[in-house]
Formats: structure tokens, sequence, C-alpha cells
């Protein structure tokens, strides 16, 4: 397998590319599912089934806080991935996230209530989160380099494109299968008597499925290469934050103004915000299942664009895929929120469609943008955490800043301007980054890819 040309692949490297794309869209697809499966669930019954003691706007708060949580494991999830897929492979490590991920969905789908077994409840809640950030932390580093390594360098942008496309569809699989349990399985106080459990307990299913596909494919052409000259680092972790430290802070936040944006859907709050009854001092007041089907409608125009920033970038670099991404994104974000508030559920699906044209053309080109950043040797480390770290500045507590901002503004406008800002300061990372689009990966081009890629820093 070629790993730092652009030479056109063999029928047999074509076949294992298809399998590769296959399992690593499918392993996160399902890994993803699970994590937008409980911020969803957040938003709509947890604040009332496991922290109902606090009232319903303090109530709503700890439950999206327990989303922000698991972002503070990712890191850690990360350091652990990272060190072994850096010394022992990307393959196993896939195989173990999937398990960890899904063995907490379905637990959380079997937990007691607050009014079963009082604060035993949120407890467990949040240890099993931690569970689910823990496995993200790992999952989404070692499902992108199965996927860029196998590529040639023309098409890596195509080939990472497959593991993005599994959070839309995550989301696509996670709003769609509440909405079916809203909407006609069971409606009303159904819902939040045992209805909502059922997707969680659906993930036993679509793990095994998951580790049976990815047991098929083979390890990174890449980490072979390293294994055979043994060119992995002692330590990894550490070699990384000596050498690559500002490396690490700019692309994470370059990745944090997606992930801010990004989580005002995946992380359940717009979710949260169009269904709080006026009543609880909710602003808008829809049922929940126009809401869901909207989300689920919006995630397929995230699909689409996420693939074709993957694909586009092969064509005109990361970076400036990047950039019609960053317009794109401040171009509607003052326009999602007065859409949601009409209350016509057409209405949000545009807003948050536009949205998405955003959100696809500043993630779907980051797998082999993250890739072609960090040395053969570190790379697993590199990716993961400086993900991670995004996640945290970006996403990790977005929607309960953007709840508190509500309660204390009475508008949405005021998370518009929140949202923006941090997009101002991704854009700008981006800026700062050289475009490194089509770097030779192997471990023998490890002096090339450790020259720095940002502007009036260390070699060019």
């Amino acid at each position: 397998m070629t790993t730092g040309t652009a030479a056109t692949p063999s029928d047999t490297e074509r076949r294992e590319m298809r399998r590769v794309a296959f399992a690593t869209v499918i392993g996160t697809t399902i890994e993803w599912y699970d994590f937008f499966l409980y911020a969803s669930a957040a938003g709509l019954v947890f604040g009332t089934l496991f922290f109902e003691p606090a009232g319903s706007s303090i109530g709503t708060l700890l439950a999206f806080a327990t989303v922000g949580i698991s972002f503070l494991f990712r890191p850690l999830g990360a350091f652990l991935a990272g060190h072994f897929g850096d010394k022992i492979g990307r393959k196993a490590m896939l195989v173990v996230t999937l398990m960890l991920m899904g063995g907490a969905t379905t637990l959380i789908g079997l937990l007691p209530t607050y009014e079963t077994i009082g604060i035993a409840a949120p407890v467990l809640l949040v240890l099993l989160r931690i569970l689910q950030g823990l496995s993200t932390g790992g999952e989404w580093g070692g499902a992108v380099l199965m996927a860029v390594e196998h590529a040639p360098a023309g098409r890596r942008g195509r080939m990472g494109a497959f593991p993005q496309i599994g959070v839309p569809v995550g989301l696509l699989l996670a709003s769609g299968v509440l909405a079916l349990m809203t909407g006609v399985i069971s409606p009303g106080d159904a819902f939040v008597a045992w209805g909502w459990r059922i997707p969680f307990l659906l993930s036993v299913v679509l793990i095994g499925v998951g580790i049976m596909v990815r047991r098929r494919v083979e390890e990174s052409p890449v980490f072979l290469e390293i294994a055979e000259k043994k060119a992995a680092a002692k330590t990894p972790i550490l070699t990384l934050f000596r050498k690559h430290w500002l490396l690490v802070l700019l692309a994470a936040l370059t990745f944090a103004g997606n992930n801010a944006a990004g989580y005002m859907t995946t992380g359940g709050y717009l979710q949260n915000y169009a269904t709080t009854p006026v009543a609880d001092g909710g602003l808008v007041g829809m049922d929940r299942t126009p809401v869901l089907l909207a989300v689920a409608g919006a995630s397929v125009v995230w699909l689409v664009c996420t693939f074709a920033a993957g694909a586009l970038s092969d064509r005109i670099g990361r970076r400036n895929t990047y950039i019609i991404g960053w317009i794109a994104f401040l171009a509607t974000v003052f326009l999602l929120f007065p859409l949601v508030n009409t209350g016509d559920p057409w209405l949000l699906f545009l807003g948050v469609s536009l949205f998405a044209v955003g959100n696809g053309f500043t993630y779907g080109q980051q797998a082999a943008y993250f890739t072609e950043l960090f040395p053969a040797s570190i790379r697993y480390s590199g990716v993961s955490i400086t993900y991670a770290i995004g996640a945290i500045l970006g996403g990790a507590f977005a929607p309960t800043i953007a709840a508190w901002l509500v309660q204390t503004t009475g508008t949405a406008t005021s998370v518009a301007y929140y949202i923006a800002g941090v997009m101002v300061v991704a854009f700008a990372a981006t800026l700062l980054l050289r475009d490194r689009t089509g770097i030779p990966l192997g471990p023998e081009h490890e002096a090339e890819q450790s020259a720095s890629p940002i502007y009036g820093v260390g070699r060019a």
C-alpha cells in the first residue's frame, strides 16, 4: 500500500480501502449514535428523571453539565488510546473503544431514576457518561488514521471523510430512533416512563455488528512500517508536548470552533430550547417529534457537506476548505435562532440545515488535516489529544453556557454572539497553520513531518 505517494491504487488496495471505509464509517456511526443519544436524552428527559429535586431550570443545566463532564475525560481516553495506538496498533484500540462505549450506553438504558434510588441515580449516570468520554477520546484518532493512512496522497481527504460522516449519521440515527419513540411507539408520558430506554438498549446489538466489521480490516500500513522499523516513540505523549505543544493548541482551536457550533444540536441544546414548554420558561414550546425529525433531516445536509469537504480538500487543500467553512458558518450563525423561534418545524429545519453547511465544511477535511500535521511516530497521540482538547475548549460546556446565557439574557441572540466569537478564534488559528496536503506519511519521512507547520515558528 502506498503511504506517501499519489500512485493509483491496485485492485487489491482498492478492495482494502473499501473495507476500511466501511469499517470506519460503521464504527464511528455506532460510537456517535451512543454519544449523541445521551446528549439528546439529556435535553429531553434527563433533567426530570435524574435531577428532579433541582427544579426544571437547574435540572436542565445539571443534565447538560453531565454532557460536558464526559469531555473532561476525553484527554485521558486520548492519552491511553494514543499511547497504545502508537505502540501496539490502531486496529486493537478501535475494538476496545467500541466495546467500552457500547457497554456504558446499554447500562444507561437499564439505570434506575432518582425516584427509584435517589442520589445514586445521577451519580451512576455521571460515571457511565465518563466511560463514554473515555471511549470517545480514543475512538476518533484510531478511526481517522486507519482511513487516511490506507489512502494514497491524492485521496486522503475523501477517505478521511468516511469516519467523519459517521458523526452526522450517528446524529441522524439517534434523532430518528428518538423521534420514532416519541411519535409512534411511546408518545407523551410513555416516553418519559420507559420509551427513552429502548434506544440505549439497542446499542448492544449495534456494537456486536461494529466489532465484527472492524475485526475484518487490516492494520494501518503506516503502523506496520513503524513496527517493522521500530520507529515508535518510547514516550509518545511526552514527545508530543515537548516538541509540538503549540501545534496541538492551534489545531485544537480550529476544532473548538466547529465543536462549539455543532454541539448546539449534537449536544442536545437546540432540542431542549425548542421543546421546553412556555409554561416552564421556554421560548418556543414545540412538540418533541417534529424537532427531532428536523434535526435528523438536517443531519443529512451535514453528512453531504462533510463528505464534499473531504473530497474538495484533495483538490484545493485542507486550509482553503476550512476557510470556506468558516465563512459559511459566520454567514448563518445569526439566522439559526430567529428561524427556530418561529415555532415552524420547516423553518427550524431550514435554520439547522443552513448551519450544517458550515459544520460540514469545517469537519470533513479534519481527518486528513490532523493526520498530516503530526509525525508518524506520535501521530495517534497527536490527533487524539488535539481532538480531545479542541472538544473541551469548544463543545464540552457549550450547551450549558448557551442555556445559562438564555436564562440570564432572555434571548438566544447572546448564544449566537458566543458561538461567533469561538468561530473567529478558530478562523484565526486556521490562518496561522500551513497547509500540508499530500505530505508523505511514512516513518521514513519523519524529519519532513517534524518541520513546523506554524507560520513564523521553526522550519517551513
